[in-house]
């Protein structure tokens, strides 16, 4: 039974690697078309930079009940659902000349990702045993930080040799893709486990009970907003990238694509790397490790004075992003309870949003009052200091519980 059961874990591991895994090529190679694509419509710096909104946007409009629908539905449908609405839009996008209506199409997508994404998270932790976590969300780093790094190539090249069109539906064609093979996949709400409208007092009381679950685990809490904190910072830093190395650093177009690309292979190497050494770190130190690296390799990109330096910076940053992701999405699976999974996810993503907006927003227009190097030295600066604290926190021996890999329900 046990050998059975192993068997039937590894081929539903394989099918959602997969899934996720061709999603995300898409997504990357979407990504560079998209921003060439309003570039050209609208020949607009400002327009672009728009694009980094919508996202946080849809997820403050949406994720507030977006979490109490996503419990009571059926996981496997739902996740298929919106992988098809996705492409749908995507298939129109080449179409559309007016940039607010493209703006309209994309908050819309947005709006299916705020859906498929704590979905897709709920439902991978009910599938995949406790103690298969860690390895799965390593081997997921992998397929990440590939697409990361063959996406825009794949862009790149679908854009020269034929058109922008083909890029971006060569995204919907990955959508289409996901759905079939979610269809083969285990239906694990059979039963649905609501079938009556959501009402205004299942909201409120929804809610209740994840400030309720925020009460009781405030460690937990404590650990995911430091966490998310970390990620907002380095978001900030990453959207004013290309201005810094061009204009603060007078790196070239070429030397900015190569850097991207140094960062790619510097996060398959790290995935690859985490992939072998999970089974022997614990989730403690995949955190500390992978949070307080990353932390290093933005300090060396705020202070680099050179395009190797700055190289040097990427490469860190890039190789332990996979521990740090591994180590926190595995702390976050085995302590939040998978029934209310997808209210937790949504009601905490609303927060982020709000934070990711601001601090894109605010350390873009403090490089308008500031040298927009030390915007980035006091944001890098803020991101090692969380590292700092991730580190500790994570490491003290009165919360060694919430680190368990074991089938055993965590309490406290």
């Amino acid at each position: 039974m046990i050998e059975k059961g192993t068997l039937h874990t590894k081929k539903t591991s394989n099918l959602l690697l997969a899934g996720v895994g061709i999603s995300t090529l898409g997504d990357f190679i979407y990504l560079v078309a998209i921003n060439i694509l309003v570039l050209r419509l609208t020949g607009s710096p400002a327009a672009v930079a728009g694009l980094w909104i919508m996202s946080p946007l849809a997820g403050i409009l949406t994720k507030f009940w977006s979490g109490s629908f996503i419990d009571r539905m059926n996981k496997r449908s739902l996740m298929i659902v919106t992988d098809l609405i996705r492409a749908a839009i995507i298939i129109f996008l080449p179409f559309i000349s007016s940039l607010w209506l493209l703006y309209m199409c994309l908050f819309f997508l947005s709006i299916a990702k705020s859906f498929f994404e704590p979905t897709s998270m709920t439902y991978i932790t009910s599938v995949i045993p406790k103690e298969h976590r860690k390895q799965f969300n390593s081997f997921r780093s992998i397929f990440t930080s590939g697409a990361f790094l063959i996406g825009p190539a794949i862009a790149g090249v679908l854009i020269i040799t034929t058109s922008i069109e083909i890029a971006i539906w060569l995204n919907a064609l990955s959508f289409m893709i996901s759905a079939v093979v979610l269809l083969f996949l285990p239906n694990i709400d059979k039963e649905a486990h609501s079938r009556k409208n959501i009402t205004i007092k299942d909201l409120f009381n929804d809610w209740g009970y994840v400030i309720q679950f925020s009460r009781q685990h405030t460690y937990v809490i404590f650990v995911y907003f430091l966490a998310q904190f970390f990620m907002l910072v380095t978001l900030g830093m990453d959207a004013q990238e290309v201005v810094f190395t061009q204009k603060v650093l007078g790196l070239s177009e070429t030397q900015f694509g190569l850097l991207i690309s140094i960062t790619g292979v510097g996060s398959i190497l790290g995935a690859f790397a985490v992939s072998i050494l999970a089974k022997r770190m614990s989730i403690q130190l995949l955190i500390s490790s992978g949070f307080l690296l990353v932390a290093l390799g933005y300090v060396i990109y705020a202070l680099s004075f050179s395009f190797l330096s700055v190289a040097f910076g990427f490469i860190i940053l890039g190789f332990f992003n996979a521990f740090s992701n591994t180590g926190f999405t595995t702390f976050y699976q085995n302590n939040v309870p998978v029934e209310m999974m997808g209210r937790i996810s949504s009601v905490y993503g609303v927060i982020v949003s709000v934070f990711q907006i601001i601090f894109i927003l605010l350390i873009g227009f403090t490089g308008e009052l500031i040298p927009l190097r030390y915007s980035i030295i006091i944001s890098s600066i803020l991101v090692l200091s969380s590292g700092l604290l991730l580190a500790y926190i994570v490491h003290l021996p009165s919360r060694k519980q919430f680190f368990s890999e074991e089938s055993v329900p965590v309490q406290g």
